[in-house]
């Protein structure tokens, strides 16, 4: 049996460890929490200045959003409500609008529109803004309140955020490391504690983060986590049923957990002869099914919940992310058990570190694919990567998991030099007392058997640390382990960060301002397909540019100027200040001239600020809609 010594210096290294990652957390998310879904434009304007009452007040988000009733509000100079409460969706050709009626006979003055919304990622978002009826006033109306994802509401549900991501990462890869590199690593008391922790820490924070949701979403206190009655309410929400499912995941993973452990202590009893039957290997088969089914359902709720759900081509980012969580398990979570059993387990036989080192490059492989094809999805453009906090943060994760890898190659060396140290006995509570001989004192014997076992323990410990292959291996597992503790806090706050491609379409969107123009209309319109055609601009000309009768053509051309096919291109507009639209332009691709699309007859029914929702497809799944606006007549 290993003396308690031993066992003190590796619960205090991973009590640093899980400190630095919260600390980690704390520090890097200290500031208030970023929505992933923008708002683009609102109607009436903000600061808007309207001759008559509008009907309703519109919200144009670049993403699908979630809104319930009283989440829309609109409040006269008196801080009265004058909206009808309920929230509908009016979006069309591709847009993500939301409206709220509005009171007939509103009096002049300042209005005050308050919102709150659940973003397609999860996270939630709210805002206010004015506008004015006839001439500006003074208002008492007053939005003060919680604000979503603040105070100790959001601290704590970011924090469980980060222990969800860490539990997930030490219960994969520390069955995974049992599976793929050392069966007989689920007979030491290291990974066992480590996968045990693991998945206490994923149950854990995730039931905390159910009942956190609400209070989170809605700008609520920490008691109003404890009303059990909003629960119906949360998991009747897409985040809320994933949390819902990861539980019944992660009761089903303690199953299995408690099968690998048992069958793997049981084969190390029996023999390995026995370990080589029939049955024994459909088991493990079966282990390595089920754990993989587990694995990927775990992994699956996180990409369908955050930032691969939503943007351009989900149907490919989804299952990607899902690769993506599993790589950085298997490497990390892995690469830390390897580390404890270094430092104070038994022998860990060379050919199982050799296992975990081909392991961890196939790993590494996958992780630098997958997040390639993430950076480019979520940051879309060089200036983005520079010029947003997430491709900032995107350039950080970047540097440390190249520093990770250089790191990983001197430990691969070390690795190829290790000796081989035949498999240690598995670790035991506490040794079996030898045989009481006849006459003996069976106390004495007991304590001498304990003392020999402490003896050995020791002669074992002094022998790996004689061993300077061993030991420089831990050195450099150590700082590898260090900066894996930093990626994770990275990678957590990436998903609670506006992807580049987000921030930079609201700001495009707050530049584009109104085109004023007499006569015909004409617009420049980038896009972006994020696949096939990829970049280009969008030309828009409107004759005569009155109302009435118009004809619209629309030339597309890639990012070099050529012109680029299209599979299915349509526009659509709306006069919102009005309530008219969307009124679709039937467009049809021109004969004989690649790009070009045109349409006739085209009534335009009145002169105005018009909004031009263009939606270009390039393929099945390369898609994108950008909006514009004009003034005709």
């Amino acid at each position: 049996m290993l003396s308690p010594t031993p066992h003190r210096p590796r619960a205090r290294l991973l009590a640093l460890l899980v400190g630095l990652a919260c600390a980690a957390g704390v520090l890097l998310s200290a500031g208030t929490a970023t929505a992933h879904a923008a708002l683009l434009d609102t109607s009436p304007k903000e600061g808007a200045v309207v001759q008559s009452a509008p009907k309703q007040v519109v919200l144009t988000f670049s993403e699908a959003v979630s809104m319930t009733e009283g989440s829309l509000r609109v409040l006269d100079p008196d801080g009265n409500r004058v909206d009808r409460d309920t929230v509908r969706d009016v979006g069309s050709g591709g847009e993500e609008q939301r409206s709220v009626g509005l009171k007939p006979g509103l009096p002049d003055g300042t209005y005050t529109v308050a919102w709150q919304a659940v973003s397609a990622d999860s996270h939630p978002v709210s805002g206010a803004f004015t506008f004015s009826v006839g001439a500006p006033s003074e208002t008492s109306a007053s939005v003060d309140g919680g604000e979503p994802g603040g105070g100790w509401v959001g601290l704590l549900y970011d924090v469980g955020r980060y222990a969800a991501y860490a539990g997930f990462i030490l219960l994969v890869g520390g069955c995974g490391f049992v599976l793929l590199c050392w069966p007989g690593a689920a007979r030491t008391s290291a990974v066992r504690r480590t996968v045990r922790v693991g998945w206490l820490t994923v149950t854990v924070s995730t039931l905390a983060l159910l009942l956190l949701r609400n209070p989170y979403i809605n700008g609520g206190g920490l008691a109003e986590a404890l009303d059990v009655s909003a629960l119906s309410t949360t998991v009747a929400t897409k985040p809320g049923a994933v949390l819902v499912s990861r539980l019944l995941l992660l009761a089903a993973a303690a199953l299995f957990v408690a099968v690998l452990f048992g069958h793997q202590t049981r084969a190390g009893v029996t023999g390995a002869q026995q370990g080589a039957d029939t049955g024994r290997r459909d088991l493990r088969f079966g282990l390595a099914l089920g754990g993989s089914v587990l694995a990927l359902g775990l992994a699956a709720g996180w990409a369908a919940a955050e930032h691969a759900s939503t943007g351009i081509q989900t149907a490919v980012a989804i299952p990607v992310d899902v690769l993506h969580l599993l790589a950085a398990g298997l490497w990390l979570g892995g690469l830390f058990c390897v580390f404890v059993l270094l430092r104070g387990g038994p022998a860990v036989p060379r050919e199982a570190v050799r296992r975990f080192s081909g392991l961890a490059s196939v790993s590494v492989a996958v992780l630098a694919a997958t997040g390639v094809y993430q950076a480019w999805r979520q940051v879309g453009s060089f200036d983005a990567l520079f010029g947003t906090a997430y491709g900032q943060l995107l350039l950080v994760k970047t540097a440390l998991v190249a520093l990770l890898v250089c790191v990983g190659w001197v430990s691969r060396r070390w690795t190829a030099r290790l000796r081989e140290v035949p498999e240690a006995a598995p670790d035991e509570e506490e040794p079996e007392p030898e045989p009481v001989p006849a006459g003996g004192d069976p106390v004495r014997t007991a304590q001498l058997a304990r003392q020999r076992a402490a003896v050995n323990a020791a002669r074992r410990k002094g022998e790996r640390e004689r061993d300077a292959e061993r030991s420089g291996l831990r050195r450099s597992l150590l700082v590898e382990t260090a900066i894996a503790v930093a990626v994770l806090a990275v990678t957590t706050l990436l998903t609670t960060t506006e992807p580049a491609r987000t921030e930079t379409s609201a700001q495009g969107s707050d530049a584009a301002g109104v085109t004023e123009k007499s006569g015909p209309t004409q617009l420049k319109v980038p896009f972006d397909t994020g696949g096939k055609g990829g970049e280009g601009t969008a030309e828009i000309a409107v004759e005569p540019g009155a109302s009435g009768k118009n004809e619209i053509a629309v030339q597309l051309d890639d990012a070099r100027g050529e012109p680029l096919e299209a599979e299915e291109v349509k526009l659509a507009l709306s006069l919102t200040d009005k309530n008219i639209g969307p009124l679709p332009a039937k467009l049809a691709p021109l004969a004989g001239v690649p790009g070009h699309w045109h349409a006739t007859g085209v009534q335009i029914p009145m002169a105005g600020e018009w909004k031009f929702a263009l939606t270009v497809r390039t393929s099945d799944i390369d898609q994108t809609t950008e909006n514009a606006r004009a003034r005709i007549g």
